[in-house]
């Protein structure tokens, strides 16, 4: 669901978000130098009631798990005065301008694999799942280095 874009202004990325609940009708981007590669790509300002910009977010650069593997950016916008951050993820680019999409989060799957730093095949054995099985054609333990009655003892 689109809720807001970013346009060029004057040099600077200006723009809107707006749902049933919140109007923010001045945000800005503010480009990030780091040579952290953990840096976000933007941070999101909004205009305050006292006319000062103040920091409400940040978006990293994230790619598409699809075969198109296209690159958009990612983060929230938080602030005390909202009752929880709004995800957002952001397409386009900095000379045509941004659309502002967001989708309501899943549940997180308790039992999905987890994976730090490595693909998720490799972190699965590539088997995928709990990985391979250990029961032969006939039902039968496999590759276990014995048999199951010898593993544990009466």
């Amino acid at each position: 669901m689109n809720i807001g874009e970013f346009k060029q202004v004057n040099g600077r990325l200006l723009g809107w978000i707006a749902t049933r609940n919140m109007d923010l009708p001045r945000l800005g981007l503010r480009k990030v130098e780091s040579s952290n590669e953990r840096a976000p790509v933007f941070e999101i300002l909004a205009l305050n009631v006292g006319n000062r910009w103040v920091q409400v977010g940040a978006l990293w650069e994230a790619f598409a798990k699809n075969t198109t593997g296209e690159a958009f950016l990612q983060g929230s916008i938080d602030d005390p005065s909202l009752p929880e951050p709004l995800p957002i993820a952001l397409f386009g680019d900095d000379a045509e301008g941004f659309r502002v999409a967001w989708r309501r989060q899943q549940p997180r799957d308790m039992f999905a694999p987890v994976s730090r730093g490595a693909r998720r095949e490799d972190a699965m054995g590539g088997e995928g799942g709990f990985g391979a099985s250990t029961a032969g054609d006939d039902g039968g333990l496999v590759g276990a280095g014995g048999a199951f009655e010898d593993q544990f003892p009466d």
